[in-house]
């Protein structure tokens, strides 16, 4: 995707160190910050109270990590309109969530961001190839979504969805677009390390089990808009957990123990199928499906996010994969987080020691992140000079 090693060029940036920096640090900070405005009885940050934690997750934290991996190196100014633009938007959210700016800004970014990521992926012959653009498309119309649902400037227009549905959608897109982006880069990655050893991979991206899970997995999302329907998408739901870990079974993995890194991309796909399965069980029983959402918004989505921003990050300053304590580090301290936000429960501040548990433990791992991110981003710089 670059011309140098280094992920810049003379006049162009790769949007991967600004962004996944940004995103770690916001990662870092909101989450306690969210645990702290309901404990304190402050309110503050307001935009981080209840659900306001849920939307900087996915159309802040979530969409940041999409520029950063699909935007490629980028024309400084372009790249800076867009970084200030989700800046002002996560600003604005936070200290005033139901103005005007912060109701607009957020969606406007996510619009901007799908006019220059959707057509990156439109070049593939086979329509497999060419998905990952309509799923980053409807992510980010999402967020626009969102923002009708919850603006008193729409509440003449019926029906709408109301802003947890369209949360509830919006992580089960996430689930789709990990599984596919996840996939796609699981299963190059094995075969790789397999060839080097002699050994033949032949199931591969496994084309008709991705095709199922295209299927299946937006007709889930659609379904949730549906309150007779919630049992419907749950079913989906547990088939597809069947089919990520048939899928993931079919890598060999076990071939894979001198490379931790591809274990923990492994892991993160795993936790894919752990919270589909949890998320699909809640729903056929009628239970609340949040706190089973945490195995994909943590578990899933915190070790692969951490996974690929040290992977890259590595690659393109050193040339090397990352060390193994490191990987391995992200692991434990995504699955301490997930664990504890699962037991915590539907009223998660009335078990204040497991929420403090999962807050310190997500903060502290993406913190080191973005250290580690800005440490090789001057190494690569140094490197260039």
């Amino acid at each position: 995707m670059t011309s140098d090693n280094s992920g810049m060029s003379r006049n162009n940036i790769h949007a991967f160190w600004l962004f996944f920096t940004a995103a770690s640090l916001l990662a870092a900070l909101a989450v306690p910050l969210s645990v702290y405005s309901a404990l304190s009885g402050t309110g503050w940050p307001p935009g981080l109270l209840g659900s306001g934690h849920g939307h900087e997750l996915i159309f802040g934290f979530a969409l940041a990590l999409v520029a950063g991996y699909t935007l490629g190196p980028q024309p400084r100014r372009l790249l800076a309109s867009l970084f200030l633009l989700w800046l002002v938007a996560r600003i604005s959210w936070f200290l005033a969530p139901e103005s005007l700016a912060a109701q607009a800004l957020s969606p406007a970014f996510a619009l901007l961001l799908a006019r220059h990521a959707v057509p990156r992926f439109q070049a593939a012959k086979k329509w497999r190839n060419r998905i990952a653009g309509p799923l980053i498309l409807v992510l980010c119309l999402l967020s626009a979504l969102f923002w009708l649902a919850s603006s008193t400037l729409t509440g003449s227009l019926q029906p709408m969805p109301d802003p947890r549905q369209v949360m509830v959608a919006a992580i089960i897109g996430l689930l789709l677009l990990m599984t596919f982006i996840g996939g796609r880069m699981i299963a190059p990655a094995v075969a790789g390390t397999l060839e080097k050893r002699g050994i033949s991979l032949e199931a591969r991206v496994q084309p008709r089990i991705e095709g199922v899970l295209l299927i299946i997995l937006p007709l889930a999302l659609i379904l949730t808009f549906l309150p007779w329907a919630a049992a419907g998408a749950g079913l989906l739901l547990v088939i597809s957990t069947l089919l990520i870990v048939v899928r993931t079974i079919r890598w060999k993995l076990w071939h894979c123990r001198n490379r931790p890194d591809i274990l923990v991309l492994a892991l993160g796909y795993l936790w894919l199928a752990a919270g589909a399965g949890a998320t699909g069980f809640s729903l056929l029983r009628g239970t609340d499906p949040i706190p089973s959402m945490h195995l994909i918004t943590i578990g899933a989505l915190g070790t692969l996010s951490t996974s690929v921003m040290l992977r890259l990050a590595w690659q393109r300053a050193r040339r090397t994969t990352p060390p193994s304590w490191q990987v391995i580090g992200i692991a434990i301290g995504m699955a301490i987080s997930a664990l504890a936000r699962l037991h915590a429960g539907v009223t998660p501040f009335t078990n204040p020691h497991l929420l403090g548990l999962s807050a310190v433990s997500w903060s502290g791992t993406y913190a080191l992140v973005a250290l580690q991110l800005v440490v090789l981003f001057r190494h690569s710089q140094n490197r260039r000079k």
